[in-house]
């Protein structure tokens, strides 16, 4: 196990172009599993083949256990890399394909038998190690690529979306072994994904990148419940939050915003919320699992319902508030149909308040912003 930290970490493939990697600086424990997510071409892959050293970095330090590991080359790093395509040798049988690495080490064949012996029970593929890549399933593929790195034993893990060449039953199945396989062996680990679920589901840490920048860094729960600024809130989340433009007035002496829909009209308290509101274009966000239906004496918007999609677990209830689609979460044996009216309420505590231009997060009504948060806004502020 190992400490991996990013010091100020900067990537540009030539004079005149944009940097890729943004002044990266990110730290995670020994043992711990970070996730770095974000849409395609965020730079979350190239920021992990900069750790394996598959590619140099522009400026910054790449540090494991307090060591600069900046200039060393891939095979003195001391990590195991599973790629998206597994890269298994296709004339080599599975326990050819798990000991290769250990061959080229010189370790003794002894040695190399049960480390190959270990890795395919831990994975529940003994009975597999004498077959071809090509007579194996994708997810039995994508087990010998993570048996290959396992045997080495590694200070780090990187894993470069593992998952994202299996259909969705499997990709649950393999979510579930890897969390239990990093449970088991506590190995620090890095995971890139861009699926939001796999980041929840899987990672100690998370960093949510856009445009080669670290948009937010912290734990699943945080991220999902205190986001940095309207892409995190809005990538993080299935269904995603909902954003609706708000409208701000004085009265009696208090700011509120007003909901609008069709069937009705309220008034939402911002007594307290951070700072002047007044004359900036605001987005309110609130996810919908956090959209009351009749269930409190908060002011109460009556909207009509125009689609319905059932999940399973759950129904999916889409109205229009402010001409913006919502969706709402609901039992999943609710006695609703489309073209029924519902009386929605928003709890203040729940809602968050988003800069429309700047997608910076305001603090939410009633609640302070904590130093944290100052440092951070002020951060992408000066970007």
């Amino acid at each position: 196990m190992a400490t991996l930290e990013l010091r100020n970490v900067n990537k540009s493939y030539g004079s005149g172009l944009a940097d890729t990697l943004k002044n990266i600086e990110l730290s995670i424990d020994s043992g711990e599993f970070l996730i770095l997510v974000g849409p395609s071409g965020c730079g979350k892959s190239t920021l992990m083949n900069c750790i394996a050293g598959l590619e140099s970095i522009s400026g910054g330090a790449i540090m494991v256990d307090g060591q600069d590991i900046s200039g060393m080359s891939p095979k003195d790093r001391d990590i195991a890399m599973v790629f998206q395509s597994y890269a298994l040798y296709p004339t080599m049988n599975v326990r050819e394909n798990i000991a290769f690495g250990l061959k080229i080490r010189k370790m003794p064949a002894a040695d190399i038998d049960a480390e190959v012996a270990r890795v395919a029970k831990l994975l529940q593929i003994e009975h597999l190690l004498q077959r071809k890549p090509g007579q194996l399933s994708g997810g039995q593929q994508q087990r010998v690529a993570m048996g290959r790195a396992l045997a080495r034993r590694p200070k780090i893990y990187l894993f470069d979306e593992p998952l994202s060449n299996l259909d969705a039953k499997l990709r649950v199945e393999m979510r579930t072994e890897i969390k239990l396989m990093h449970q088991r062996l506590k190995t620090t680990t890095v995971y890139v994904t861009h699926d939001q679920i796999e980041a929840m589901t899987l990672g100690d840490k998370v960093a949510v990148m856009k445009d080669g920048i670290i948009q937010q860094f912290g734990t699943p729960q945080q991220i999902y419940n205190d986001p940095a600024n309207l892409f995190v809130a809005g990538f993080m989340g299935s269904p995603p939050m909902n954003f609706i433009p708000l409208r701000l007035q004085r009265r009696d002496g208090r700011l509120v915003g007003l909901l609008d829909s069709a069937d009705g009209h309220c008034e939402l308290p911002l007594g307290g919320a951070d700072g002047d509101l007044e004359g900036r274009e605001l987005t309110l966000g609130i996810r919908p699992e956090q959209v009351l239906v009749g269930a409190s004496d908060l002011p109460v918007i009556r909207a009509e319902v125009q689609v319905l999609e059932p999940t399973g677990p759950d129904l999916l209830a889409f109205v229009e508030i402010n001409q913006t689609k919502v969706c709402c979460r609901l039992a999943p044996d609710a006695p609703v149909r489309v073209g029924d009216t519902l009386d929605l309420q928003f709890a203040p505590d729940k809602v968050l308040l988003f800069d429309a231009q700047s997608g910076e997060r305001l603090c939410a009504p009633g609640k302070a912003r904590s130093p944290e948060r100052q440092a951070k806004v002020a951060q992408l502020k000066g970007r």
